[in-house]
């Protein structure tokens, strides 16, 4: 009961406090929590619109879980796919991704149909060799 009423106590305060951040906070500013990928592109791309971002990230230095990346970024119809000949597809990626237990088939869909344009915008904006291709998943 008391860890319940600490978390309602806090859920309580907190939306008292976002009300008030709505008010007064800038609408070209954010706070990005997660120095990794995801956040560092989310922090990236609203500075890149003209808006202000501060990042938070828990650790000493940021990157997240893609540090330990090593297998790379799973990507379906990339450039460097086209380049090399390479008959990958989103539906392909879809397919495994399913396979390989993903529990939410839409946001499967959603990661693997804009897998491309993601690595390509990683590849084109931050200069990245993501030249090799190696296959990964379940064909």
């Amino acid at each position: 009961l008391k860890s319940f009423w600490l978390n309602r106590n806090i859920r309580s305060r907190f939306s008292v406090t976002l009300s008030t951040m709505a008010a007064v906070f800038p609408a070209n500013q954010v706070i990005v929590v997660g120095g990794g990928l995801a956040g560092m592109s989310a922090a990236n791309t609203v500075v890149e619109h003209g808006g202000r971002t501060l990042l938070l990230d828990k650790s000493s230095f940021c990157g997240g879980n893609s540090t330990k990346a090593t297998s790379g970024i799973n990507g379906a119809g990339t450039k460097t796919q086209k380049s090399k000949s390479i008959p990958d597809t989103a539906d392909i990626f879809v397919a495994d991704t399913l396979k390989g237990g993903a529990k939410k088939p839409e946001l499967a869909k959603v990661l693997c149909i804009n897998s491309a344009a993601d690595v390509d915008w990683l590849v084109d904006k931050f200069d990245l060799d993501l030249s090799l291709v190696a296959r990964l998943g379940y064909r």
